[in-house]
This record gives C-alpha cells, sequence and structure tokens, in this order.
C-alpha cells in the first residue's frame, strides 16, 4: 500500500494514500484507535486555543482530539455537533450544509438545548482532525452562529491541499492531495 510520511509538531506518522475518485488520492488521517497520536495533536493543538471560552467538535474523528483539549484547557464541557437528531435533542437546533470531500452528500448538523446553552456569548474554537474543501466547517460555523456563539477561532490537525492557504484557520501541519496514477 503507497503511504505519505508526515510529521505532526515532531510525531512522524505514516498515512495510507487511498483514492477518492477515479482522478484524486488523499492521505487519509484517522485518530480512531490510536491514543498516543491523539494525545500528541490534543496537547499541541490545546497551547493554539488556551484563549477560548468552550470548544465545539464534529462526531465523530474530532471528538477524541477535543476531549483531550477540553481537558488540558480545564474546560468542564464541550460541544457536540452530531450527525442524526438524538433523542434528547428535541430542543436543540439543526442546521443543513453541502457534502465533505470524504461523505458526498447533503448532511445535517444536530445541538442539543445544553451545547446551545454552551456555546451563546462564548468565544468558539472549532475543533476538527483535517479541513480539506471546509464543507463541514461552514457547518460547524453557521451552527456556531445559530446558537448565538462567537466564531473565535478553527483549528486542525491537518490542512489538505490548498486549505493550508486560508488566514481564518489554524492547523499542526499541511497535507497535499494525489492526482490517481
Amino acid at each position: 500500500m503507497k503511504t505519505y510520511t508526515l510529521s505532526i509538531k515532531g510525531y512522524e506518522v505514516n498515512l495510507p494514500v487511498l483514492p477518492i475518485s477515479d482522478t484524486l488520492e488523499i492521505a487519509f488521517f484517522n485518530l480512531h484507535g490510536n491514543p498516543s497520536l491523539t494525545e500528541h495533536c490534543g496537547k499541541e493543538l490545546s497551547k493554539l486555543l488556551s484563549d477560548c471560552d468552550v470548544l465545539l467538535t464534529a462526531e465523530s474523528k474530532g471528538l477524541q482530539l477535543t476531549h483531550v483539549i477540553a481537558r488540558e484547557l480545564g474546560h468542564e464541557f464541550y460541544a457536540v455537533a452530531r450527525k442524526s437528531k438524538k433523542l434528547y435533542m428535541q430542543d436543540g437546533i439543526d442546521v443543513k450544509y453541502n457534502a465533505s470531500i470524504t461523505t458526498g452528500k447533503e448532511q445535517h448538523f444536530y445541538l442539543s438545548k445544553h451545547d446551545v446553552d454552551l456555546l451563546k456569548g462564548k468565544k468558539v474554537g472549532i475543533v476538527d482532525d483535517v479541513v480539506s474543501t471546509g464543507a463541514s466547517l461552514l457547518g460547524l460555523e453557521e451552527l456556531v452562529k445559530t446558537a448565538g456563539g462567537i466564531i473565535y477561532k478553527k483549528a486542525f490537525v491537518l490542512a489538505e491541499s490548498s486549505a493550508a492557504d486560508r488566514k481564518d484557520i489554524i492547523y499542526l501541519a499541511k497535507i497535499p492531495v494525489f492526482p490517481k496514477n
């Protein structure tokens, strides 16, 4: 299998290069099941998010990362944008957003009333593993606005391809996309 080697603030990872279309491949980054990498990235991102009042992430890849950051910052709670409406979310909010590079369809983000109340009037740090097209990020930004929060910082472990040129985000490392041979 083809891999791409990357250093994330001194932590070396070998990412599998996987096809996502007939013409494009990506270096696939996955924190699930890797506590050492998650701890490293969470601790590094916490240094960049120390002035945020609260954190928001999307399920599922951002969950354990945001848990580490919140713990490092001493936050009691962080907000989670769910991709399906759960029973306890009857009094929450939702927004639609367009597909990301890895999902390929319109989706929804849902917030419980508890999480809406966490964000309202607060400086929110949006956290996720990878930013690429920015589609998921737009959905998270809309959630913050709808909840009455202030989008303060947008932090990622990796910025993929041209997302690394954005001036409105912070990240630990960048990765390219690859034309499929």
